[in-house]
């Protein structure tokens, strides 16, 4: 996952449960980034929920849809690539 406000390169786990997902990507080991992703608000470790049309204007592009992510991540593809050059995010998913 690269924006230009986060930028992660390295493997991490998708959890899917009833109500979030949870995206965990790791760095030798260790949890550098986690979000919880709800069908109205992403939640990060480091601060409080936002609402996802907040985030993804922070992180992303206001004019990203509000459950962008949630999309994304849910997707049952086995490998995903969005690229958006004139915003400069790049996310790549590749499920084992």
């Amino acid at each position: 996952m690269k924006t230009p406000k986060l930028k992660f390169y390295d493997k991490g786990f998708i959890s899917k449960y009833s109500n979030y997902t949870e995206v965990q990507i790791l760095s030798a080991g260790t949890a550098v980034l986690k979000l919880k992703i709800y069908e109205d608000r992403i939640c990060r470790d480091t601060f409080e929920c936002q609402a996802s049309r907040v985030f993804n204007e922070e992180y992303l592009n206001r004019n990203y849809d509000e459950n962008f992510l949630k999309n994304l991540f849910e997707s049952d593809k086995k490998e995903i690539i969005h690229r958006d050059k004139e915003n400069g995010i790049l996310i790549k998913i590749k499920k084992d």
